[in-house]
């Protein structure tokens, strides 16, 4: 069997599954609009291929059966809040409560505070800190500090690495974090 058939075969099995899952007067109602967006999404790639296309209509239809199961089942989905932002990268943040935003944002902050009195040496690498949630169980991670810079201008620079378990699964993301000279606070630079 060839591959474009096989891939056209699960896709198709994969929808069939997906519909089954959602009342019929609900099907086609959103369906049209979930295919729509996929294709649109697929044509704003560089590549734009026929091949593209279809796998976004595939990937709209199945994206918005999965929203839609997700939100009747009572599975909300997260937002950064902007309070944090320049703690939390979007990855983490969008996987977490307001509650635990605030807590791994202030875990970055415990793993980013520098040494000494002022706290201007900068935190050692390896300095890490730790929460565990106060809303939900099964949910906890870390801040630690992975590497510093070299001082190259204005800026002192570090890269952080946040890992959060989620009911068993692991999410790692990287930021690299600099702060001003004579600033004691580390924050989020593209």
């Amino acid at each position: 069997m060839s591959k474009k058939i096989r891939t056209t075969v699960l896709a198709f099995g994969a929808g069939a599954m997906a519909l089954s899952a959602i009342p019929a007067q609900a099907q086609f109602r959103g369906m049209f609009r979930d295919a729509q967006r996929g294709a649109q999404a697929a044509e704003g790639c560089e590549k734009g291929s026929t091949g593209d296309t279809a796998r976004g209509v595939i990937g709209g239809l199945l994206g918005g059966a999965a929203g839609r199961t997700a939100r009747r089942a009572g599975l909300g989905q997260f937002v950064p809040i902007s309070e944090f932002t320049d703690q939390l990268s979007a990855e983490i943040a969008c996987k977490l409560d307001e509650q635990e935003q605030k807590q791994a944002a202030d875990a970055t902050l415990e793993a980013t505070r520098g040494a000494g009195e002022d706290g201007l040496a900068g935190p050692p690498v390896g300095q890490t800190s730790s929460w565990t949630s106060g809303t939900r169980d099964d949910v906890s991670g870390t801040s630690t500090v992975t590497a510093r810079e070299a001082s190259s201008g204005s800026d002192d620079c570090i890269m952080v690495t946040d890992v959060i378990i989620v009911e068993g699964e692991e999410t790692r993301a990287e930021k690299r974090m600099c702060r001003p000279v004579g600033s004691a606070r580390y924050s989020i630079v593209a």
